[in-house]
């Protein structure tokens, strides 16, 4: 064979190869890409942010906030006592001048300590947070992001927890932070809702049995506009109670 073919087809060889290799190579980086893009994609999470009406969505806090949750359950779903109705496909039907009525008189029967009986919120609920706790339940209850239960704290002691319960179970909207109490009740006798620390607590609800029954009776002294205090009897644990005790001996 001639030098001259030997050399042309020498040519064309490197020149199959070079095609090969680089077909090869930008394989290699497509999929490199490709094994990148996946890998971005699965590591960044999908969050909603679709907006919320604003009513609605205070609405959702507020019912956090006051402790329907804790009787009607999440999203008004029932299931924490038999006594107490769940909210889903009820308050629809509810005109809103028959929802803030029942929240601003409250409901359930006030002379039986043993089942749940429902605040009297008018006292303590502002106009605003009562016309968006409305909306929320007409609404039909959406989930709405944060808007969940104080969480409650593990294996840190059971004053701890009671302190996340005070919160969780509304006490702190009518006894105070700290327990401290100055929220008016201008028609009960003595004027406003008493605080739960000070000399005058402890010697009135001096036993753990003491403050156990008062919180499971609860205070209903009367109609609206009395705030009254509601029988939790039937919806606080036992554990929980005395969690609760707990964290009001802690106060000042």
């Amino acid at each position: 064979m001639s030098d001259h073919r030997l050399r042309h087809r020498l040519t064309l060889a490197l020149a199959a190869a070079a095609l090969v290799l680089v077909g090869g190579l930008i394989g290699i980086a497509a999929k490199a890409t490709n094994n990148e893009t996946k890998t971005v994609t699965s590591a960044t999470p999908t969050v909603s942010t679709a907006p919320v009406d604003p009513s609605v969505a205070a609405g959702a806090h507020d019912f956090v906030q006051f402790a329907c949750a804790q009787c009607h359950g999440l999203q008004g779903r029932g299931g924490v006592s038999p006594a107490v109705p769940a909210l889903t496909g009820v308050a629809q039907q509810l005109t809103a001048a028959e929802l803030r009525s029942i929240i601003n008189h409250g409901l359930g029967e006030s002379s039986n300590p043993t089942q749940p009986y429902m605040p009297v919120w008018g006292a303590v609920m502002s106009s605003t947070q009562v016309d968006d706790l409305v909306a929320y339940l007409r609404a039909g209850l959406p989930a709405v992001p944060t808007a969940e239960p104080t969480p409650l704290p593990q294996n840190q002691g059971t004053a701890v927890e009671g302190g996340a319960l005070y919160i969780r179970y509304g006490c702190v909207n009518c006894h105070g932070i700290n327990g401290l109490g100055g929220v008016p009740n201008p028609q009960s006798p003595d004027k406003t809702i008493p605080p739960l620390s000070g000399a005058d607590f402890r010697k009135q609800f001096n036993t753990d049995e003491k403050i156990i029954a008062v919180i499971r009776s609860g205070s209903v002294i009367g109609k609206a506009p009395i705030v009254s205090m509601p029988h939790w009897g039937g919806i606080i644990p036992q554990a929980q109670l005395q969690a609760l005790v707990a964290y009001l001996k802690t106060l000042k």
